[in-house]
């Protein structure tokens, strides 16, 4: 219950941020992409509504309870409530990925006077990449959690506390990780070849291949001349990609070349694609390590694991976040030039706004998230260096919890 008074407030926290960052969105369909509701709009109005009124409103709702009922209900109802929460944010990634997977992989629509209308709801929501998007993203999100959680308690550890309430988080994201590591290779690995098999342009940018080619060749570092249309200082290792991606060392890739005109930029994609595959390696290594470090037949975990594995967990803490957005840019930008597949492009759906404006309000946006970003992991420390009464629900005493914060020095509070 110490963990989870804890815990409760750095969620909090990021709830917030995430609805406050997610806002924005909505508004950029009519302001930035007008076009872009115009032609699918009948397709992408019913599953944002779906989002909002059986997850959104459900875990908005069960929030309120969760965060400042305790106290006022049973521990059974708070329970309840808790996981309401959960499986409402849940619910929120399988309407958003229904709607993304579509817009990579259409299915379930015919086109009628120049706007798409639904054939299928099941094909449209159940189309041929949503299965392994949703699976992909998931294991990403325990991830970026799960490091989180060890990377926070690996600091407190660090500073000599070493109570059950730590420890307890610290095995719990160690483990969680350790766990979802492989599973998560093994979803990236099918979601790979699902590419290959519906967008091979972006196979071909993640991996570099400007050729078709048999018995294709894994690049590990190059840099991609899109003007020259070819890799320069190239690194590979001979037909391993052929391997990996058809499971046949002669396999058949295609080439960029194929796709003239109708492919992604190359650079940010094969970078971007490198940077996820690499921070995910690290994950496997850090959480295993760590993991044997904290094995339950040890007597004491707290002394069997060395401040070396605790800085490299503190230095992990945020890496889910790194892989996570780097495979969002290898979702995003790998699709262009197409925002619906085959159906729509980017500059067919973009607004007619001028450019300057669009780049200015782009930077605010920037700006406001760097800063609220910078406060959120100053405020993840501060709280992790000056930890409020164990046990004390969060929102007994709003106006205690915001002095603890913001005025230290009115708190009686040894941390204080």
């Amino acid at each position: 219950m110490d963990a989870y008074q804890f815990w409760v407030k750095i969620f909090a926290l990021t709830f917030a941020l995430g609805v406050v960052s997610g806002i924005t969105m909505s508004f950029q369909f009519g302001t930035n992409w007008p076009g872009y509701m115009q032609k699918v709009g009948n397709i992408a109005g019913p599953l944002l509504a779906y989002e909002v009124l059986t997850a959104f409103f459900l875990e908005a709702t069960m929030l309120g309870v969760m965060l400042f009922a305790r106290e006022r209900v049973s521990e059974t109802m708070h329970t309840v409530a808790t996981l309401l929460v959960a499986g409402g944010t849940t619910l929120s990634a399988f309407w958003i990925l229904a709607l993304n997977s579509w817009m990579q992989t259409p299915a379930g629509f015919e086109m009628i006077n120049g706007q798409a209308h639904v054939t299928s709801w099941f094909e449209v929501i159940f189309n041929p990449s949503f299965p392994y998007r949703l699976v992909h993203m998931l294991l990403a999100s325990g991830l970026t959690v799960a490091f989180l959680v060890a990377g926070i308690s690996a600091y407190r550890w660090l500073r000599n506390e070493r109570g059950a309430e730590v420890m307890a988080g610290l095995k719990t994201g160690v483990y969680l990780a350790a766990v979802l590591i492989p599973l998560q290779i093994i979803a990236g690995d099918m979601h790979g070849l699902n590419t290959l098999e519906h967008q091979p342009a972006k196979l071909a940018a993640m991996e570099g291949i400007w050729e078709t080619q048999k018995g294709a060749p894994a690049v590990l570092f190059a840099l991609p001349d899109g003007q020259a249309r070819e890799n320069r200082y190239e690194i590979a290792i001979p037909k391993l990609a052929s391997l990996y991606l058809t499971h046949d060392l002669d396999g058949e890739i295609k080439g960029l070349n194929d796709f003239d005109g109708k492919h992604p930029p190359v650079a940010p994609v094969f970078w971007a694609f490198r940077l996820m595959v690499g921070v995910g390696l690290l994950m496997l290594a850090v959480s295993w390590a760590c993991a044997f470090q904290l094995a339950p037949w040890k007597k004491d975990p707290a002394r069997t694991l060395t401040p070396l594995h605790a800085r490299l967990l503190v230095a992990m803490t945020f890496a889910g976040w790194v892989a996570l957005i780097a495979g969002w840019y290898v979702t995003e930008i790998g699709r262009q030039p197409w925002l619906v597949t085959g159906v729509l492009t980017a500059a067919e759906a973009a607004s007619k706004v001028p450019a300057p404006r669009i780049a200015f309000t782009l930077a605010l946006y920037l700006s406001l998230y760097a800063a609220l970003i910078a406060a959120y992991i100053s405020v993840l420390f501060y709280l992790a260096r000056h930890k409020t009464e164990a046990g004390k629900p969060f929102g007994h005493d709003l106006e205690d919890e915001l002095n603890v914060v913001n005025y230290p020095e009115k708190v009686g509070a040894p941390n204080a």
